[in-house]
């Protein structure tokens, strides 16, 4: 009888160890997401200019950001550039590159010819006369058009963010969130089921701008709960420099303590992952900048409970009249090396 006893305590045992096993494996399947937005990348190389490592070797740009610690890469869309840039063609290109080198994909549909933030959300000129049911189907066509594009030259798309930065919505007046809620969020929801309709596993992101001011997430939000809009991750932009000019805070640790806050507080209402799809830090302060992109990944890894599943810097390789980039020279400054040790996950990251 004690035989029999011991036997079965050790197959249960035998049982519960083999689960944790899997469930560890199972949690090592997912890694915290280390990215950049580098839409700029083709526009770079037509103007010949060149990138380099730190050991001053000429790169690639997708190949410097994966020597840098990266993951992953952030690609945006423009309905119809005047340059031509952004468009279907010149994401398939970077997303290749991306793909060849093990590094999962977002693709940005900004819903514009141009720049989509929250200073700006024109909406692209072939669409212009159109009412809210017919700017809905092309929305979702073109959402498709893209996506298919891409599956049909066997790209994974692990991404899907339906607008860039909404934080007062977007295609505006139409989808003007202050004053057409309702549509804004049928325009969405339109933008999430045609990325469903091509790639069903797709991770469908809402971003807004301003991680620290949790008062303009739960308007836009809640907005989408009440018309039923769906989505399935909450991208958030941070910017100390940008929180610090529009007086949303005063200092770096500030904007760092409500991020963090935000994102807990936020997944404890809507009960959906977060992550940080955009960051970046003045270039001219390298040093600081290193510190606080420490703190963010450090804090976004260990002090979320998990919510949070990644950090993207914008546009490391941007230089000129843009501030917040994170080379200098056509290389990456310190402020890359906080990616790169988050690479190794070694805690804390110094």
């Amino acid at each position: 009888m004690i035989m029999k006893k011991n036997m079965k305590m050790k197959r249960v045992f035998i049982t519960i160890a083999m689960l944790v096993f899997a469930t560890m494996i199972h949690a090592q399947d997912e890694p915290f997401w280390l990215g950049a937005d580098i839409s700029g990348t083709n526009e770079l190389e037509r103007r010949g200019d060149k990138l380099y490592n730190a050991r001053g070797e000429e790169r690639e740009n997708t190949q410097l950001m994966k020597e840098c610690g990266l993951n992953a890469v952030r690609l945006r869309v423009w309905v119809n550039n005047k340059d031509g840039l952004c468009g279907k063609d010149d994401v398939l290109d970077m997303a290749k590159r991306a793909q060849k080198l093990g590094m999962a994909i977002m693709i940005d549909f900004h819903y514009s010819d141009w720049w989509a933030d929250p200073g700006q959300q024109n909406v692209p000129k072939a669409w212009k006369d159109m009412g809210y049911k017919k700017m809905r189907k092309a929305l979702a066509a073109h959402t498709k058009d893209v996506l298919r594009h891409l599956k049909d030259n066997g790209i994974d798309v692990k991404w899907v963010q339906i607008g860039n930065e909404t934080t007062h919505g977007f295609l505006w007046d139409t989808g003007r969130a202050e004053t057409n809620m309702k549509q804004y969020a049928g325009l969405s929801n339109a933008g999430y089921k045609a990325a469903k309709s091509v790639y069903p596993n797709a991770i469908c992101i809402v971003q807004l701008d301003a991680g620290c001011d949790i008062k303009r997430y739960r308007f836009i939000f809640d907005g989408l709960e009440k018309y039923h809009s769906k989505f399935d991750m909450i991208g958030l932009s941070v910017y100390p420099h940008w929180d610090q000019e529009a007086k949303l805070e005063t200092t770096d640790e500030g904007t760092l303590r409500d991020v963090i806050s935000n994102i807990n507080t936020l997944y404890e209402i809507y009960k959906k992952p977060l992550m940080i799809v955009e960051t970046g830090y003045e270039v001219s302060k390298p040093e600081a900048g290193r510190d606080f992109m420490i703190r963010l990944i450090e804090a976004s890894m260990t002090k979320t409970n998990g919510h949070c599943k990644g950090v993207f810097y914008w546009a490391p390789e941007l230089e000129g009249d843009y501030p917040l980039g994170a080379f200098k020279n056509g290389r990456p400054t310190e402020i890359m090396d906080a990616f790169r040790l988050a690479s190794k996950h070694r805690m804390p990251l110094k």
